[in-house]
This record gives structure tokens, sequence and C-alpha cells, in this order.
């Protein structure tokens, strides 16, 4: 007898097709082409995106909705996209906020993330595992706010330190365990555990996921972040029937997006682009090709020379020999044109980074469900707190009795 498709089950199958079919619109990459191959099928969508002015570019990137809702204008095929993409808003649970000196040393922002987090969890009815937690602050927040004891787990031994000393001040009752969580064949300590965990990266999330299942955690609490950590080339779906294969480069167009940069970090990772395109068109005209060749990281402290300064230390580094008579101005100027062609050409790539993200999330949410988990997901903060904000949130249907 075949199982019924549950409802998060049928939207990840919905999402699947879709996402395959509009590959053609979000995989290529315009950073590596000039023109990807979109901009010949749909010539006004992609005159409007180069006609678009700073202000409104800026307005566009800065607002998901705005962007999907502008693209569909001219592509009306990926609105049912959109629609899959909406998620409710967490119900605020029981939370009763300590005094401020509850949360001295903890950044500002840090400190929205984790008790938006406080009230979009509950009730906890089990001993608190905290996943990748750092100085523990959510886990510590959580302990009391549920009167739960709490285990961190985290690998740097200073922050597990630092961790401790905070919880013998305010009384809570919190243990923290210095482990590599990505070890093969981890064990932890007891089933009847809730475990939480705020924006563990990548394979620290999905690891966390596979120690629920296999040891049979009451519950679960994980928002996911950095989807493309510990993928080496594709990511292995956990859902039997998917079509939809993932690279590496894939997995990053899902975590892109960010609203926390301050303007310094915008003007250097600008520069960055618009230099490293500059480059491009250097490397091209000296090797006579117009191949795109991958790039190494390139030393931030690089980006405090001239331009021409950079660009000799990225042909020291690829032992290219550049061209005495070269014009750096021309150059310069022809990396900051292809740059704000880049920025504006990828909006079309970037208004599927949502879908992509919420195909990995409920590739998830699938298996936990197919391992007996009641899973509920939701936004439990708004995005300009923080873009990375679906929350999953799973219980044991035999230990909660649902």
């Amino acid at each position: 007898m075949t199982t019924p498709l549950t409802y998060w089950r049928q939207r990840l199958l919905q999402l699947d097709q879709l996402l395959c079919a509009t590959a053609p619109l979000w995989r290529p990459q315009p950073f590596k082409l000039h023109r990807p191959e979109w901009c010949n099928e749909y010539p006004e969508l992609s005159e409007a995106l180069l006609a678009l002015d700073d202000q409104q570019l800026q307005h566009l990137n800065n607002d998901p909705l705005a962007l999907s809702d502008w693209i569909g204008r001219y592509l009306p095929q990926i609105s049912p996209l959109n629609l899959l993409c909406r998620l409710p808003e967490r119900q605020p649970a029981e939370y009763c906020p300590p005094g401020n000196r509850f949360f001295d040393g903890i950044p500002g922002r840090k400190r929205t993330q984790i008790e938006a987090f406080a009230r979009s969890i509950g009730p906890v009815q089990s001993p608190l595992l905290e996943w990748c937690g750092g100085k523990g602050h959510l886990g510590r927040l959580l302990g009391r706010s549920w009167q739960q004891p709490v285990t961190t787990l985290e690998w740097n031994a200073d922050l597990c330190h630092i961790g401790a000393q905070q919880a013998r001040r305010f009384g809570i009752p919190q243990h923290f365990r210095v482990i590599d969580l990505l070890q093969p064949g981890l064990q932890l300590d007891g089933t009847a555990q809730h475990a939480i965990a705020l924006h563990a990266c990548g394979e620290l999330h999905r690891t966390l996921e596979q120690v629920a299942i296999h040891q049979n955690l009451a519950a679960l609490d994980i928002v996911p972040c950095c989807y493309a950590f510990g993928v080496e080339q594709q990511y292995q779906p956990r859902t039997e029937g998917l079509s939809l294969q993932l690279s590496r480069d894939d997995l990053r167009l899902a975590v892109t997006e960010t609203v926390t940069a301050g303007q310094r970090e915008v003007l250097i990772r600008d520069r960055e682009m618009a230099w490293k395109l500059g480059f491009v068109e250097l490397r091209n005209r000296v090797l006579g090709s117009k191949t795109y060749q991958s790039m190494k990281p390139v030393n931030k402290a690089w980006l405090q020379l001239s331009f021409s300064g950079f660009c000799h230390k990225l042909a020291e580094r690829e032992q290219l020999q550049l061209p005495a008579e070269t014009v750096w101005a021309a150059f310069e100027a022809s990396g900051w044109q292809r740059y704000n062609e880049v920025m504006r050409l990828s909006l079309l790539r970037n208004s599927f980074r949502r879908a992509i993200e919420l195909w990995l999330v409920l590739d998830l949410v699938a298996d936990l469900e197919a391992h007996d988990y009641r899973v509920e997901l939701g936004t439990f903060c708004d995005r300009s707190v923080t873009p990375r904000n679906i929350m999953l949130s799973a219980r044991k249907e035999t230990v909660y009795g649902i």
C-alpha cells in the first residue's frame, strides 16, 4: 500500500519539479559568463535588468518579494515557485526575558536572534542538547526559561571555558563538552533530549538530523545555515524520488543574500568583485581566451593595494606574465562595467535563492517524517534580523504521544 504524501513532502516534490524545469535560468552564473543563454531567450528581461538604475538595483536586492514580483512580470511561469516558498510565522511560545545583565557580552543582533529562537519553541520537556553551541548563549537562555539542564557541544575549548564561567555566574546547570561533531560514529549520552541548533553550518545541521533519527532524540529545533559546508561536489538528498541535483556552487546560491553587512564591508565586497572581473578581462586578453577559469579566494590585504598591485599579486600566484604596457585604468574600468552588469543579471538567479534553500530544508523534513517525527516549519524572525530564518521543529511521536 502506498503511503499518502504529507503536506511538506508534497511541497518538496512540487519544488523539485519547478526547480528542475527552471534550472537554465538560475544555474548559469553571470560572473562567469558575459551573457547567459537566457538573455537570448528572454531579451526583454535581459534589457530591463541591464537598464535598472542603482536605486532600483538596491531595492530589488534588498526586498525578495519585490524582486519576485518584478521578475514575474517577464516570467509569469515562475509565480507558482513564489507561492511554494511562503512559510508561516512561528507562533510565540511562553518566554519570560531575563534582565539585560544576562546578555552581557552578546552582540545585539545575536541577542535578537537567540531571543527570537526562544520565543518560537516550546514546551521544552526534556534536557537540552545544544549543538555546535559556541559559548552556549542559546542553551543558557532556554535552560533558564524551561528549567532544564543543558549540555552544550562545541569543538572550541576556549569558547566552552568562557561559556561555563557564564553559566556558573547565573546558576544555570549547563555542562560543556569539547567534541568534534563531525567525527564518524558519534554517540551521545541518552535519547530523551531536546536538541537545539541556531545556524549550524551545512554538514553540522545535517549530522544533527541524522543523529536525532538514529538515536531517537525526543525533539529537535534547528535553524539551518551555510548549506555548502561539508559538500565536496554534489549534495546527496535524503528523500527518494527527487530529480534535482545540486552542486556545491548551487548550494552557495542559497545563502548569498546578506542583510547584516556594514557599509565598509559592502564597499570592500564590491571592489573585490569589480577588480576580479577586471583581472579576468586582462587574463583573457593575455591568454587569448574567452573561457572562464576558476579563481582561488583572494587575500583581502591585496584589496588595499592599487588595482595594478592587486593584478600583479594574482598574476604572480597564477604564474601569469603581464604585459609591461598594460593600460591599468582601462581594465579597471572594464571590471567595474562588468560588475554593474553582473549585479543586474544576477537578480534573476537570486530570485531562486529561497526556493533552493527551502528544497534543502524540506529534504530534511521529509526524512524526519519518514522516521516518525511530526515536523513544523516556519520563520522564527524577520529577514532583517537574519535571512537564514527558517526554523525546523520536530517531535518524536512515540515520546510526545502525537
